[in-house]
This record gives structure tokens, C-alpha cells and sequence, in this order.
């Protein structure tokens, strides 16, 4: 079957090691990958993969630009990728940056409130929302931390009652470690969900229940790599013993939705 990874983290080799480091640290969690695009792609083709939303996320304004223009090469080194761009509510030129990033060919946004450290329904992000709403461009955030209030599910709610026409995904069953009360706050809500992060957790039994309360075509596959790697994330799905359908909808036709693919 047809796959695409919506959720890939990739960096520069020079900074690959400390990157997944980092991010290894700030979970807690061991890191299966060295989050170079090389290993995504090695690890991506015994599996048949055909396609990746890759990003990363800039921890402050000042490298914004840096770590768009490094999405951008790497979609044109790579045509398996669909890049996502960063935004950080202190960068001081959002519009100018979001239009350059639509030049550059990026297919969104990409937005991490919990390592950027803002509120995800701060007003100061509302023009983001506003032109990404206008150009419909979606929004990947990452959703849900038991440790912080950045992400919480009920900002997504309510960031998605004040945009209506914000095309956004979820990132980890919409809530990271709060798995109950994102489904609480986002059950009936207009946006997609992807199932990084969560299912080792959560269980294939309790994932599956979510799938289908929330629905198969709200969901997109990802394994947010280099936190998990495919195989593991794979054979979640084959314990899940989901239908034809709702696996076609999860590994590819709802991110070809969001690609315009």
C-alpha cells in the first residue's frame, strides 16, 4: 500500500547528532534515528514509502529563515519530500516569510508551541493563521504535553472556533500524553489528526478505538522520525487489523488531500 510520512524531522548533518540529542533529552525518550534526510529515505525504501512531510522547527525568531531555506534545499535534492516551513511568534516579518516561503514551494507550516514557547492561540500568531487560512496552506502543530499548557488540546479548540477556515493537523492524536482530553476537546471539531508519537503508548487497542471515534479520514500516518522508526510504527497498524479503507485513507489519500496532490 501507498505511503506517506507526514511527520519527518530532518537537519543538517553537521547538527543531526545534537539535534536528536536535544530532542531525546526534552522527552525523555531514546531516539531510533540520526534525523538525517539520508536514514529517512534508506529506512523509507524497504518500506515502499513514497513520500514525506518533512520540517523542522526554529527554537527562536532569529533562525527562521535558516531553517526554511534548509527545508526548501532539501525538496529539491529530494523530490520525496514536501516541506513544511517554521514560523516563531517573535519573528518580526511573518507575512514577508510566509510569502517567500510559498515562492520557495513549502506546502505549510510546521509549529512546535511547547520547544518555541508561546501559546499556540496567541494573537500574536493570529496573522499567521490568517494568511495561512487565506492561501490554504495547512498548519502542522504539535499537540499536547502533560508538562505544559502551550499545546493544550482546548487552545486547538479554540484556536480552530477562531479560524474556521484554517486548515490544521494535529500532531499526536491531537494531545501528546493527553490523549483523553484532546478526544474531550476535539472529537467534533474541523481538523485532521496524525497518529505520530502516540500508539506505542497508547496501545494498538486503545488507538484503533480512537481511529474510529474520530474517524479514518481524519487521520494521517507519521512516525516522527527520528523519535520512532517504521517498522515498529508498521506493525502497530497490522495489529490494529484496521479495514482496507481506513488504511488507504490514513497511509495516503488524506495527506494527498492536504499535499493538492
Amino acid at each position: 500500500m501507498k505511503i506517506i510520512d507526514f511527520h519527518a524531522h530532518i537537519y543538517p548533518e553537521k547538527i543531526s547528532r545534537k539535534a536528536v540529542e536535544s530532542v531525546g533529552e526534552f522527552y525523555q525518550i531514546p531516539m531510533t534515528g540520526d534525523g538525517t534526510p539520508e536514514t529517512l529515505l534508506k529506512e523509507g525504501s524497504a518500506y515502499s514509502v513514497s513520500g514525506y512531510v518533512v520540517h523542522s522547527v526554529a527554537v527562536d525568531g532569529a533562525h527562521v529563515e535558516t531553517v526554511n531555506n534548509y527545508i526548501s534545499s532539501q525538496c529539491q535534492l529530494h523530490p520525496e519530500f514536501y516541506g513544511f516551513g517554521t514560523m516563531h511568534i517573535d519573528y518580526p516579518n511573518k507575512i514577508d516569510e510566509l510569502e517567500r516561503v510559498r515562492n520557495l514551494g513549502l506546502r505549510g507550516i510546521k509549529i512546535h508551541p511547547d520547544t518555541q514557547h508561546y501559546n499556540l492561540d496567541d494573537p500574536g500568531m493570529y496573522e499567521v493563521y490568517d494568511y495561512l487560512s487565506a492561501y490554504e496552506l495547512p498548519l502542522l502543530i504539535h499537540c499536547g504535553d502533560y508538562r505544559y499548557d502551550f499545546s493544550h488540546p482546548r487552545r486547538l479548540a479554540d484556536l480552530l472556533d477562531k479560524f474556521p477556515r484554517l486548515t490544521v493537523v494535529g500532531a499526536h492524536f491531537g494531545g501528546w500524553s493527553l490523549w483523553d482530553l484532546a478526544l474531550e476537546y476535539l472529537k467534533d471539531k474541523n481538523c485532521y489528526l496524525d497518529t505520530s508519537s502516540s500508539i506505542a503508548m497508547l496501545g494498538t487497542v486503545r488507538s484503533k478505538e480512537l481511529i474510529r471515534i474520530y474517524g479514518a479520514e481524519r487521520l494521517v500516518f507519521g512516525t516522527d522520525f527520528p523519535m520512532w522508526g517504521l517498522k515498529d510504527e508498521l506493525g502497530y497498524f497490522e495489529k490494529m487489523q484496521l479495514t482496507e479503507r481506513e488504511c488507504e485513507l490514513i497511509f495516503h489519500q488524506n495527506a494527498e488531500r492536504l499535499l493538492k496532490l
